[in-house]
């Protein structure tokens, strides 16, 4: 998620001081992910810095409002335009947990694997039973939560599926043909090559 360019897409809708700044972002997200406004303070002397936001008037209760430049506003539109690019090098601590799990000697990776699908499930059924806490059903704030909780249910789906998967995949073979030995091999100095994913 990017703080940065939310922000910024928020006060091109118009001036805003930090905790405004915080209340807009949660009714646009559905308060599904929490901001302290401490970060919102970061990001916007972040953003100044960089010429995307200036300082503006300050209010009778001393709120600073601050608003959007030339090329901050240029920028949020470039942000809005542009699709979102999920890196192949995002790492996956549940994937990664797997992977090693199925290599260590001794290691019920059955049970990791189901262990994970309860909490999963349950997740699962917790977010198709959420409901919205506010009285308008039809506002824009019931449809932005809607989006963000609707992302999160299709997420925990992909997760219960990948691990029907993963438990098919590590039921064709046999436990001692997952086990690595640690490697005699000297590693050289410097970062590994990274394997390629080849998309087709």
């Amino acid at each position: 998620m990017s703080v940065r360019q939310t922000l910024l897409a928020i006060l091109d809708q118009g001036p805003c001081y930090g905790y405004q700044l915080r209340a807009e972002f949660d009714r646009r997200t559905g308060s599904t992910w929490p901001l302290n406004v401490g970060q919102i303070y970061n990001t916007l002397d972040r953003l100044e810095r960089d010429g995307l936001v200036e300082k503006g008037d300050v209010d009778a209760h001393g709120h600073v409002y601050w608003q959007i430049t030339d090329a901050g506003s240029a920028e949020a539109r470039t942000w809005l335009a542009s699709p979102v690019e999920r890196s192949q090098g995002t790492r996956d601590a549940l994937a990664i947990k797997l992977s090693v799990a199925a290599t260590l000697p001794g290691v019920d990776v059955g049970e990791i694997i189901r262990t994970q699908r309860r909490t999963s499930l349950a997740q699962l059924e917790s977010l198709r039973s959420a409901t919205y806490a506010g009285a308008d059903r039809d506002s824009p704030e019931a449809l932005a939560w809607s989006l963000v909780v609707d992302s999160m249910v299709f997420a925990a789906e992909a997760e219960a599926r990948w691990l029907d998967h993963a438990e098919q995949l590590l039921a064709r073979h046999p436990d001692h043909a997952l086990t690595l030995e640690l490697s005699t091999e000297r590693p050289k100095r410097g970062r590994p090559a990274r394997a390629e994913a080849s998309v087709a």
